[in-house]
């Protein structure tokens, strides 16, 4: 049966805080504070980054309801639903962390058991992770997925449930299962296909992000020039952000026809130029999924083989979706206020640029220092050096080396004026700490580290750290 569309509901308004809350969240000695002043409120700064219309995936209704799921909220949406109004294939990439939790292992199995195909939709809750939950967190995961699979009039394939099943918050917590379940078939109800719905349903996902991350767009195929097709993506996170996978989550859905085989390929490669190669803390959840889901809605030739130049489109357009993704959950790392490019040439291999760029992303010394817009290139530097060094014990063998006399490192601005060089092949240059504040006066900003000894390079995104992220994370599980 076909999924009922509703009326458009109305997004919370995103309310600008007055003079006196604004000032609340910057203290008079000039600390910036980035995070909402008020829950429900999206910071000045970060308005820029909510979209305000979107060109969505046909057959695709989404939802943000309101459960209650952590106590202290008592009014923002914090369960996500997505439906395709077609059985349609999907594809998953997991979190790599050993404690994994219950919706990871569930989600993991459904789909495996259904090759990829014959899935209707997505539920997500914010507010508990449902993760290290024991025997009692897997039946609470099976069960959310269990009463969505509920809401559509579908026939019993023999093949089990088909709702992917996702969880965010605090960990180590039980669901307040029947809460959720009761506002499941609520959340059904409220499904529409319009700009206000894919919002409420990219907030309903937030933790301590303070702004809906979505993003859409159109494309075309080769094999079928004259059909548009959509895609659309919605992720959360702002701490505990780190390879494997960079607590996130991320939904993306399109109404272009993929194989169901072909799927898993795709998003694997676009999640690791993307959600791979970001880092806000070093540190990786036990919940992180990205799941993409294809219906094939709008029409056309599928995509079946590998080689086809309609596969080689399409990753284009899901990485670059994924890779736009991604770097706003950079953007609203926790108490961030700088968005840091780091960008490793002239490496050996791809393996070691990245390594390298991994390292100088996650060093509390070269984001403090981002911060306080110092020029303190040695920590870059630092980084650089012990990025290949084995810990004591786990040997690794045939690392290429890093030659000192042979790095370079500079920053780029983001106004196009000339790099600033601040070491060239190993000698350190005499810097102009004036022009180097200016360019750390910027939002954005590029580290550019030349390893001269080779021609690979790779790409990270990070953010500095501020007194902000300690005061978040201080107080996060009250």
């Amino acid at each position: 049966m076909a999924l009922r569309s509703s009326p458009a509901s109305a997004f919370p308004r995103l309310i600008r805080p007055t003079a006196s809350q604004s000032q609340s969240s910057s203290s008079a000695s000039g600390l910036r504070h980035y995070s909402a002043p008020l829950a429900g409120t999206v910071p000045p700064a970060k308005q820029k980054y909510v979209p305000t219309s979107g060109t969505y995936p046909k057959g695709f209704l989404v939802s943000g309801t309101y459960v209650g799921v952590k106590p202290a909220n008592k009014s923002t949406p914090d369960l996500a639903f997505l439906a395709s109004e077609t059985p349609c294939a999907a594809a998953a990439v997991f979190t790599k962390n050993k404690f994994q939790a219950a919706p990871v292992t569930v989600s993991r199995e459904m789909l495996k058991r259904r090759n990829n195909s014959g899935i209707r939709s997505v539920i997500v809750n914010s507010g508990c992770a449902n993760a290290v939950t024991g025997k009692g967190g897997m039946e609470d995961a099976e069960k959310m997925g269990m009463q969505a699979d509920k809401c559509f009039d579908a026939p019993n394939d023999g093949k089990g449930g088909s709702t992917i099943v996702m969880s965010t918050g605090v960990i180590g917590q039980r669901l307040p299962i029947q809460k959720i379940l009761n506002k499941i078939p609520a959340a059904y109800d409220a499904l529409g296909a319009s700009h206000n719905h894919w919002l409420d349903a990219a907030r309903a996902i937030c933790t301590t992000d303070t702004f809906p991350k979505l993003i859409s767009r159109t494309f075309s195929l080769p094999s079928s020039p004259s059909i548009e097709y959509r895609m659309a993506g919605m992720t959360k996170g702002a701490g505990m952000i780190h390879p494997n996978m960079a607590t996130l989550l991320g939904m993306i859905a399109t109404d272009a026809p993929v194989a169901p085989a072909l799927l898993q390929s795709l998003l694997t490669n676009a999640v690791n130029k993307s959600f791979n190669s970001i880092s806000i803390d070093g540190d990786t959840s036990t919940n992180d999924t990205v799941a993409v889901l294809a219906n094939g809605a709008a029409g056309g030739n599928e995509i079946t083989s590998e080689s086809s130049e309609d596969y080689a489109a399409f990753q284009n357009t899901l990485t670059e979706l994924a890779t736009d993704l991604a770097k706003l959950v950079v953007r609203d790392g926790e108490g961030a206020t700088k968005f840091v490019t780091i960008r490793v040439t002239e490496s050996p291999s791809e393996l070691v640029a990245r390594k390298i760029a991994s390292t100088i992303a996650r060093s509390p010394l070269v984001k403090t220092a981002l911060y306080g817009k110092d020029a303190n290139w040695g920590r870059i530097l630092c980084a650089t050096g012990y990025s290949l060094i084995s810990e004591p014990g786990l040997p690794i063998n045939n690392v290429p080396e890093i030659l000192p006399e042979k790095t370079s490192v500079s920053f780029i601005p983001t106004d196009g004026s000339p790099e600033l060089k601040l070491l060239v092949n190993g000698e350190p240059e005499t810097v102009d700490e004036v022009r180097a504040a200016q360019i750390l006066e910027h939002e954005d900003l590029e580290i550019l580290v030349r390893l001269g000894g080779g021609t690979e390079e790779a790409v990270y995104w990070t953010c500095d750290y501020s007194h902000e992220y300690i005061t978040i994370n201080g107080d996060y599980r009250t």
